[in-house]
Order: structure tokens, then sequence, then C-alpha cells
């Protein structure tokens, strides 16, 4: 059996180029930058005030003394002409400083009369004023290539004046459940059947790294129909297969047969993990193949642990591994075999409002509703001697990210 970190480093090496796009603005988030992101313009594009209130020229400004009112300056219409000496301007926040002007003083520490008006004490050079670049300067990198755009990250490109942004590609996927036994959901079932559930939880799992997913349902361990269904998914042109069940050695688990016949290179098919051994890995051209396993809880503790991975790595993101997490354990875990263990525990608060990690001791691969009630993996290295209370464990969230 194959260590999980040796089975992730070759099917990162596998990974193929899918390129980048442009795309709107409007349609950006949560892509990955192709490119660093370049400031076309300074901002603000000029000195502009951070208040309502006055500028001034600090200098001229004496507690009592009043100064002249020469006009106004708002957002989209600045003050014309250059600023007197003896005069003030009123402004508003994020207006243009007028020529001559120096500082802002905000209206609760003025008083006017008519047009005079008076201040209470002298500003210092640059007090409220935002000076041109303050926020960023023409031709700065704002962000680094490898970052999912944000909704912030969204306003930093729009005021950089950028209506599209060049993104990773994302791979198409298609995802395949096989076994006689399956029906779908809704299905009245009949004798040895049971409920055809791993796709719809692999599908959303991969949906926020891809292009399209396509469901191409259950087909059953009859090799000629699962030829002709992995065929089909070939002829698509996907950039990564899943299938789920049938990836063992067992009398009716053809799906590592089909592949090869279909001219798939099998690279690994049983990692040193639990739940989820039985995984298969291979590539037909550039197209990755992964066979999951049949048990629900295996099919997606794996996808979680390589495939998210894979799919980060092959979308350009600067971490693929994001999130990972050490909190403390808030009880102990048991020691641990030779396989690594990914246990599926709770984050909570404890007292202080502090993170802490609470395991789940329910270990069966087809247990669904333990995982269902799981927000994180604990990963228990190979061959724990057992880790006590409040110890640091590494810990994968699985509703980040």
């Amino acid at each position: 059996m194959m260590p999980v970190d040796e089975a992730i480093e070759r099917v990162f090496r596998k990974l193929p180029k899918l390129g980048s796009e442009a795309v709107p603005l409007a349609r950006a988030h949560r892509r990955v930058l192709a490119q660093p992101l370049v400031a076309r313009h300074s901002q603000p594009p000029f000195d502009a005030s951070a208040m309502d209130g006055y500028a001034v020229r600090a200098a001229e400004v004496l507690p009592g003394r009043p100064l002249k009112l020469a006009g106004t300056s708002q957002a989209g219409a600045r003050f014309v002409g250059m600023m007197e000496h003896g005069q003030c301007v009123r402004i508003f926040t994020g207006a243009p400083l007028p020529i001559g002007a120096d500082a802002v003083i905000m209206q609760e520490e003025a008083t006017a009369k008519g047009n005079q008006i008076s201040f209470e004490k002298t500003p210092p050079v640059g007090q409220s004023v935002r000076k041109q670049g303050f926020d960023f300067k023409r031709g700065a990198e704002l962000l680094p290539a490898g970052v999912a755009l944000t909704p912030a990250m969204l306003n930093l490109a729009a005021s950089a004046n950028h209506p599209t942004l060049t993104v990773t590609r994302r791979p198409r996927i298609a995802v395949l459940a096989t076994g006689d036994e399956l029906v779908a959901p809704g299905t009245t079932l009949g004798p040895d059947q049971i409920i055809a559930s791993n796709s719809y939880g692999l599908i959303p799992l991969l949906a926020p790294w891809a292009e399209q997913v396509n469901d191409l349902g259950i087909v059953a361990d009859d090799k000629d129909k699962l030829e002709a269904a992995l065929l089909g998914a070939f002829d698509q042109g996907v950039d990564m297969l899943v299938t789920t069940g049938g990836a063992s050695v067992g009398e009716r688990d053809y799906v590592q047969e089909v592949l090869r016949d279909l001219g798939v290179e099998v690279d690994f098919w049983k990692l040193r993990m639990r739940p989820g051994k039985p995984l298969m890995f291979g590539t037909r051209g550039k197209t990755l193949v992964f066979g999951l396993p049949g048990n629900p809880v295996s099919a997606l503790v794996t996808a979680t642990v390589i495939l998210k991975p894979a799919l980060r790595a092959l979308t350009g993101h600067i971490d693929p591994f994001w999130p990972r997490i050490g909190v403390p354990t808030l009880l102990g875990l048991p020691p641990n075999g030779p396989r690594r263990h990914f246990m599926r525990a709770t984050l909570s608060r404890n007292d202080i409002g502090f993170l802490q990690v609470e395991p789940i001791f329910e270990t069966d691969s087809s247990h669904s509703t333990s995982l269902a009630l799981a927000d994180a993996l604990i990963v228990v290295p190979e061959d724990s001697p057992g880790v006590p209370p409040g110890e640091i464990v590494d810990v994968i969230p699985l509703s980040w990210g």
C-alpha cells in the first residue's frame, strides 16, 4: 500500500496545464488569478478629504480667527481654482482637496457665521487628508497569482480599474457510480438493493473547482455497459473522471480492468489510509482518472484528502492543502495502526472562545450519519501511540473554503 503523501505527490506530478482565460469581474468570484493584479491608476487619484468639514492651510488656522469661505468641493465636483490666503473651502468626504489647502478640519470643530468660519485649534499638516496613491499607486502589484478571489479582492480589482481578470481555467469533471445493487433516491427498494448516495456528496464537493461536473448516473457491474459509459466520458473530453465502487479486485469489480482496456495507465490503487484504502489513480492522455471506494464515508474522505488538493493545485491555488489547522483535542485519541486515520470530528469553542475539536469514535466506512454530523477530520499519523486530551492535533475543516 502506498503512503498518502506519496500518492498525493504522484497525482500532482500528473496534473495537466489547463491554461487561463479572461472573465468579467462579475463572474470572477472564487476564481484563481493566473497573473498578478496590477493597479492601472493611483487610488485615490488625487489628494482627497477623509471628512466632511473645511479645507484649510494649516498655518493660517488660529483659534477664534475666522477664515473666509471661498466655495465648496464635493465628490465629482471639485473646487475650481486656487484657494487664496485667508480662505477656506467647504469640503465633503472623498472630494478633491483644493489647490493651496493642506489639511481638513471636521465640521464639528468649526463655527460658521455667514461666510466667516472659525476653528477651535490649529490642525497638523495632512490632517484628514488621503494623499494621492494612499491606497495604491499606479503599477503596484496588488494581488499575486494563485489567490482565489474573495469579495474584498473583487472590490479591489474594480477600484484598480479592471473590468476583466485573467484566471486559471477550471476542469470538466464526470462522476460515475457503479454497482448492481444501486438505485436512485426515491426508488422503492427491492431485495438486496441500496440507495446510491455517493454522487450526491461528491458533485458539490468537487464543483467549486470545476467548470462543470457531469453526473453520468449509475452503471451496473457489467463490462460492456461499464466500457460504454467510461468511453462516453472520455469522448466528452473531460479533464477528470471519478468513479465510485468496483475499483477493488473482487470478482465483479470491473472498473480497474475496463479502465486498463480503455488505455488508462494505472499509477496506484491502494493507499495506506482509513477510511479509503482501495483508491485507484491513473491517467489516459491528459485525463485524470480516480476510482474511489464505494462505501460513502470512504468515497467522501478520499475525495477530501486526495481530489480536493489535486483540484486546488490544478486550478492554480497557492496552497493546495488549505484549510489545515492545529487545534487542541477535547478527548484523547487511541493508538493508531500503520494506516493514516482521517478521524471524523466536530469543531466547537471552549469556555474562553477558542476552537477545540472533539473526535467521533465511529470508524465504519459505511456509517454516513457520523460523517454528516462531522465538520472536521482529525489527521492521526501512522503508528501514533495515542494523543492525550488537550494536545494540538492536525485538523482538516470540512466546511471551510
